[in-house]
Formats: C-alpha cells, sequence, structure tokens
C-alpha cells in the first residue's frame, strides 16, 4: 500500500517529535533511562548543587530549596513515570518535576555549569562501576569455591588432555587451581577497568568546561569517583572506559566458557568424573534415567550470551567521531548492563555447582592408568638413570607405544620382560618399570614449581590463600 507524504504526515505529525521516532526511539530510550540511570541521575544532581553553593554560585537558601525539591522528586515512585511526548527524555521530565517544587527559575539555575553531555557520561560510569563491583566480589566468591575444591583434591590423580586426548597424569587440584589462577587474571582485569572508569567527567559540561568558577575535583569527591578526566573534550568524547568494560567482560566470560564446556564433558556419563548436585540437574520429561547437568548447560550458554552483549559494545564504538556520539549512549548502554547482569548470573551458579559438585576419584584414577599416558617417564626415566639420549629415549618409548596398541593392552597389561625385548639395548628394571606405568609416581615426580606434585599444588593453594 503506497502512503502519500501528505497522507503519513497527517498522521505522523510535522513538528518534534514525530510519532514514529517517539514510539521507536523516545519511548524505549525513556524506560531504559528509568530502569538503570535514574538513582545516578539524582546522585549528580544532589553534588552539583552542593558544590555550587560551596563557590557561592547559589546561595544557601537557593541550594536547600533546590536540594529539598531533588530528594521530594526521588522518592517519588518511579514506576509512576510514564513516558510523554511533552518531554524529550527522562532529564527533561524529571527537572519539570522538581521545577513545579520549587519553581522553573530555580530548577533551572541547578543546571548552571552542568550539560546533559558530562551527566550523561558520569551517569554512565555510575552505573558501570556499581557493575563491575558486583561481578568483582562474585568472581570472588567464585575463586574461593573453586580453591576449596581445589584443596580436596590435591591427591586425586586424573588425566591431563592436549587436543582433547589424553595426555599425561594430573591432578583435580592441580587443574582446579589452573582455573583460579584463570579467574584472578580475570578480576586483575575487571579492578583495572573499575580504575580506569570510576573517573569523573563532571565539569566538562558540553565540551569546554565553563565560565562560572566551578569545583570539578569536589563534585568528583561527592560522587564517589576516584579523579578526574582531567581534559574536558576526552571527558565527553572518549569511549574507552566502555570499550575496557566491554573488553574484561568478554574475556571472563570466554574465559568461564572454556572450563565450563570441560566441566560438561566430564559430567556426561561416559567420561563420569563429575557429579553435579541434584539441587542443580533436570531429569528428562520421558528417559527417568537421565541427570542433564543443565546448570553447566545454561551457563555456558549465558557466557556466550554476555559475551556477545560486550562484543556489541565493542562494536557499536568502532569507528565512531571522536567526540558526543549517540551510538557510545542510549543505544549502547544497556547491552553493557545486560552483559554484566547475565555475567553475574554465570559466576553465581558456577559458584553453587563448583562448591556442591563430587568427583570420581577411583574413576578418575583408572582414566589416568589408560590411554598410555605415562609414557612419557619411559622416555624421561631412560634419559635420566639409564643413559640414553633424550631424543633416542623419546624414540624408543614410541616403539613401546605403538606396540602395545598393536596389541590392544594397556602399559600396565605389559610385563618388563616384554618391554625389554621391544627396548632392545637397554634392560629396565621390573621396580622402574612398575613406577613408569603408575599415574601416581608420574604426578609426584613432576615437583616443579608449579607442577602436580600434591606438595607443590598445596603450596600453590596456600599462596592463593
Amino acid at each position: 500500500m503506497v502512503t502519500t507524504k501528505e497522507e503519513f504526515e497527517s498522521v505522523e505529525g510535522k513538528i518534534f517529535p514525530g510519532k514514529t521516532y517517539a514510539e521507536e526511539l523516545l519511548r524505549p530510550v525513556f524506560y531504559d533511562q528509568k530502569e538503570h540511570l535514574f538513582d545516578s541521575m539524582f546522585l549528580i544532581h544532589k553534588a552539583h548543587t552542593t558544590m555550587l553553593q560551596e563557590q557561592g554560585i547559589l546561595t544557601k537558601e537557593e541550594a536547600e530549596k533546590i536540594l529539598a525539591g531533588v530528594k521530594q522528586v526521588e522518592s517519588m515512585d518511579r514506576e509512576e513515570l510514564e513516558y510523554s511526548s511533552q518531554y524529550e527524555d527522562l532529564f527533561f521530565l524529571v527537572e519539570s518535576k522538581i521545577g513545579e517544587i520549587i519553581g522553573e527559575e530555580l530548577a533551572g539555575k541547578m543546571h548552571i555549569a552542568k550539560s546533559r553531555n558530562d551527566m550523561g557520561e558520569s551517569m554512565y560510569r555510575i552505573v558501570i562501576r556499581d557493575y563491575l563491583k558486583q561481578t568483582i566480589a562474585n568472581a570472588e566468591k567464585l575463586g574461593e569455591a573453586i580453591l576449596y575444591q581445589a584443596e580436596q583434591h590435591v591427591d586425586t590423580i586424573m588425566p591431563a588432555h592436549t587436543h582433547t586426548q589424553p595426555a599425561q597424569p594430573t591432578t583435580f587440584g592441580h587443574y582446579l587451581v589452573a582455573i583460579f589462577d584463570n579467574v584472578q587474571r580475570d578480576i586483575h582485569r575487571l579492578k583495572e577497568a573499575y580504575r580506569i572508569v570510576n573517573q569523573s567527567p563532571m565539569g566538562a559540561a558540553a565540551i569546554t568546561t565553563t565560565g562560572f568558577p566551578i569545583n570539578r575535583e569536589r563534585v568528583a569527591e561527592l560522587l564517589g569517583f576516584d579523579g578526574l578526566v582531567e581534559n574536558s573534550y576526552d571527558a565527553i568524547a572518549t569511549g574507552d572506559y566502555l570499550v575496557e568494560a566491554a573488553q574484561v567482560l568478554v574475556s571472563l566470560m570466554i574465559n568461564m566458557g572454556r572450563w565450563i564446556q570441560e566441566f560438561l564433558r566430564m559430567a556426561s556419563k561416559e567420561v563420569g568424573l563429575i557429579k553435579v548436585s541434584d539441587a542443580y540437574v533436570q531429569i528428562s520429561s520421558i528417559m527417568p534415567q537421565k541427570r542433564n547437568p543443565v546448570s553447566l548447560e545454561h551457563s555456558r550458554a549465558i557466557s556466550s550470551s554476555a559475551a556477545a552483549e560486550g562484543l556489541a559494545v565493542i562494536h557499536m564504538v568502532h569507528n565512531t567521531p571522536y567526540g558526543d556520539i549517540n551510538d557510545t549512549e542510549d543505544d549502547m548502554q544497556p547491552h553493557l548492563y545486560a552483559g554484566y547482569q547475565k555475567a553475574t548470573r554465570v559466576l553465581r551458579l558456577m559458584r553453587a555447582v563448583i562448591l556442591t559438585m563430587e568427583f570420581n576419584k577411583d574413576r578418575a584414577y583408572q582414566q589416568a592408568r589408560e590411554n598410555m599416558i605415562t609414557i612419557t617417564e619411559l622416555a624421561d626415566v631412560l634419559a635420566r638413570d639409564y643413559g640414553v639420549s633424550f631424543r633416542k629415549a623419546h624414540s624408543k618409548a614410541s616403539v613401546i607405544a605403538k606396540n602395545a596398541d598393536a596389541e590392544g593392552k594397556q602399559l600396565y597389561d605389559i610385563p618388563v620382560n616384554q618391554v625389554n625385548e621391544w627396548l632392545g639395548d637397554v634392560k629396565l628394571s621390573y621396580e622402574d618399570w612398575t613406577k613408569i606405568v603408575d599415574p601416581t609416581c608420574f604426578v609426584e615426580r613432576r615437583n616443579i614449581t608449579g607442577g602436580p606434585n600434591p606438595e607443590v599444588v598445596r603450596g600453590m593453594i596456600w599462596a592463593r590463600k
């Protein structure tokens, strides 16, 4: 159906805001602002007004009236605030509500030396820093849970994998300390992101500060910022704090997603190492034998979704002008908020799963005996104790592995005299061969810094505690 300009404008209107603009942009932005920015907006109104009075720009009486009006509007039920095309956004609606109480002229004075630009940038930073603090706290709790389980399993032998194939024996404690360290690096990144985010743009005004004698440092102090984004152009133009917050979100969720996937593999019936608590599994609607570890599945999916939110932020900032631009503002911020909300869900879910899960020590030990994953120790013993060059020792170990595989045997099934026949000019003792096929001995001998030897792992746990 073709609509003429005249027909369209008769419904749409000819003055701002057009109906489509209001419905598709202003209305959804208004409700996003109300949900996320309401509290931070009033923090800024109060801090800025306090500073104006301290600087003598407002009288004490004016400041007291403004703050009383601000407090009255702040205390109203925000659910009562509805979008109206009479106001461009939430900021103008709030200013109008305050004006109804204290008068428009005095309400206008509250905005001396303050722009929606520096105010908006400050609100975003306040909200994001709160999400970062929440995420850091939950990540630290997750780390504590991981370390708790690591301490229970410093002696629990299991196979380590490389290229998704059984590689060498290690312990579940060793594996969990690795995950703990990975989480800790992301916590460090989160804290660095917090440092970058928690700087005040207030006082930059539109982009070039103001002719009024304001005190930017005082407003930063009142708002709980650690310092200033000093250059006023930078304060308004930069999007790097958004990229920083997005990048660490992506890093945390990607890193977690990788070991969550590993947990899912270990929780499968075929592998059978991890048993997720009944509190976090669901049964099948048709297969009564099933214990579906859906808490892990959901965590994997949500972590991917959270990472995608962070990537959306990065893509929206990319190739935008260095200045005040909508791409870094109302349309983009909800992606970051949603990403951190999802990250919190993943962190809390995985803490619960890890604290309550069980690990099948006997099955893990048996898997560490299989697939010839102690064969590296044969090469080491030949080189260390029998005077064979390491490259030749590696070659001889490879021969043993191939012959064992051809006969369909595990290393512990092969008697030492058969091994010595395959080795040729080197003869292993029974005691050495017995230790070579023992994954516990393999682990104990790896007592180098960072290795899986139980005492080494205990030391790592103690240091991290």
